[in-house]
């Protein structure tokens, strides 16, 4: 849930190439469907409009589009952003947390006789990741999951799972048209 482990936790070309490429590509693409598709219902729009058609369910269901659009694109963002960040920091923190273990002298550094990063000075300041960084990717990741739920788990969606466990049940519903 959180992506202690995932693709790329330990090797940065596999991150670039199994998580940060498909993430980037799809999010690219789905934001140039999005915009073509809201260019296509103010089209739409405009010429009910002009015909004289009422357009209160299509504007409705324009602002859900849009409201859904932002609460999962705009994360998905931030997830991306945060990959990209991770990446480009990724053997400074590898080194620096290295670094760290072996100034501490603790298994498994003194039984394996695992060697110190070499080439790295014991005066330089140690670069570490800010723990809000990863907060807000884990946060962000989650939130695109809720921002599909508000799509999927309308009034419609609801009945239509009420039926669905009544007649799996064995209920009689009353049904509509």
């Amino acid at each position: 849930m959180t992506g202690v482990c995932f693709v790329g936790l330990w090797n940065v070309r596999a991150l670039q190439g199994f998580v940060l490429a498909p993430l980037f590509f799809y999010l690219v693409l789905g934001t140039a469907f999005l915009l073509t598709g809201f260019v296509s219902l103010f089209r739409i729009r405009t010429i009910m409009k002009h015909d004289g058609t009422k357009t209160d369910k299509l504007e409705r269901f324009m602002v859900r589009i849009g409201v859904f659009s932002v609460l999962y694109t705009v994360p998905a963002t931030v997830v991306v952003s945060c990959l990209f960040y991770e990446q480009a920091y990724h053997d400074e923190w590898m080194v620096a947390w290295q670094r760290e273990k072996c100034a501490l002298r603790e298994e498994p550094w003194v039984e394996y006789n695992i060697n110190c990063p070499a080439g790295v000075n014991r005066d330089t300041p140690l670069a570490r990741p800010d723990f809000i960084f990863f907060l807000v990717k884990y946060l962000s990741t989650l939130v695109v999951g809720v921002a599909s739920g508000f799509w999927v788990w309308s009034g419609k969606t609801l009945a239509v799972w009420k039926n669905c466990y009544s007649r799996c049940l064995g209920r009689r519903s009353e049904s509509y048209v």
